[in-house]
């Protein structure tokens, strides 16, 4: 091997010696970024377990109307009689009652819903869902209007169910909302599901009234 041709594979060699060395490092500042990402990211998946934000079915061009009810006090509190007679609660279980006016002449029906948007699931608990309510019809009562359909809460029973936060819990709030649709058969039989109900009524949303009410113990 003449001098010319040694000094130029030792040269190959230094230069392959940088290139590994160079990789060695971008691997190493590459892994303890992954590691750092990694640390920073769990924490927040962590803390958004349950508190997840669900996207709204309302139309942002929805007629919004007002909504009020002769059962909530001014600081909107469920009353005990409202609450659920089961999952550890003791309450009445009665159907809120309901008045609403302004809404859209467009109006063809009615539906009613109430939403936790508290509980642990990720993405609420139904605990009303009606339909097919007459246009006719601007209040609601302890019972329905002829016509109108009860579907099933989240707890697969038929109509209303009232709130029972978990003992100790934050405050839950309840949506609840009054929807003017522009059919008045939403042609959906009462086993159907909240959340199969509340996706085919957002197509017919022309309007809405709602009131946030709030739950504790």
């Amino acid at each position: 091997m003449t001098k010319t041709t040694r000094k130029y594979a030792a040269a190959l060699v230094g230069t392959a010696a940088l290139i590994a060395g160079a990789s060695a490092v971008a691997s190493a500042e590459s892994g303890e970024h992954h590691k750092s990402t990694t640390h920073q990211t769990a924490p927040h998946q962590h803390d958004s377990y349950g508190r997840i934000k669900v996207r709204s079915g309302i139309p942002a061009a929805a007629h919004v109307f007002t909504l009020t009810s002769p059962d909530l006090s001014e600081t909107h509190k469920i009353p005990a009689n409202a609450w659920a007679n089961g999952f550890g609660c003791t309450g009445g279980n009665k159907q809120i009652r309901l008045k609403w006016s302004g809404a859209p002449r467009t109006a063809r029906s009615y539906a009613v819903s109430m939403q936790d948007v508290d509980t642990t699931t990720g993405s609420g608990f139904w605990h009303w869902m009606t339909w097919d309510i007459p246009a006719s019809q601007h209040s609601l009562g302890r019972t329905l209007p002829s016509g109108a359909v009860a579907g099933t809460n989240d707890a697969g029973a038929p109509g209303y169910l009232g709130p029972c936060p978990p003992a100790g819990d934050i405050t839950h709030h309840y949506k609840i909302t009054v929807y003017a649709l522009d059919t008045a058969n939403l042609k959906l039989n009462a086993a159907t599901t909240p959340a199969v109900a509340a996706v085919t009524m957002s197509n017919h949303i022309v309007g809405y009234g709602r009131i946030t009410a709030t739950a504790h113990r």
